[in-house]
């Protein structure tokens, strides 16, 4: 079974996203900060991230871009799913290695074609 990380501080977003995406037959880790969520990447290796952008302590645009160029963890499907949805959120994502970039609140039928994209 593919694993996903799911980094979201939000519980009410982090428990909507977790049952969407054991829907489409993923198992679900959930961290609610960065530091955990490395911890989480070393020890149970996800097939696929899902990440916030607004986090306690450090963001999740600094952490995708982290995830991107260490060599053990670049070729790890990023989403960002972010309240901040403008095209220019969407670019500055994308210009930080982003895979996918999905805005809140999360339509859920987007959500399962971006994890069979990238979720093979």
């Amino acid at each position: 079974m593919k694993k996903a990380l799911l980094v979201e501080d939000g519980a009410t977003d982090r428990e909507f996203m977790s049952r969407c995406l054991k829907e489409v037959g993923l198992m679900v880790v959930s961290t609610t900060n960065v530091e955990e969520a490395q911890n989480t990447i070393v020890s149970q290796r996800p097939d696929v991230i899902f990440l916030d952008v607004i986090l306690p302590g450090q963001s999740g645009f600094e952490f995708c871009r982290e995830l991107k160029v260490n060599p053990d963890t670049k070729n790890i499907p990023v989403i960002i799913c972010s309240t901040k949805g403008t095209e220019v959120d969407k670019t500055w994502g994308t210009m930080l290695g982003a895979d996918g970039y999905l805005a809140k609140p999360i339509d859920p039928q987007e959500l399962q074609k971006t994890v069979r994209q990238f979720v093979a």
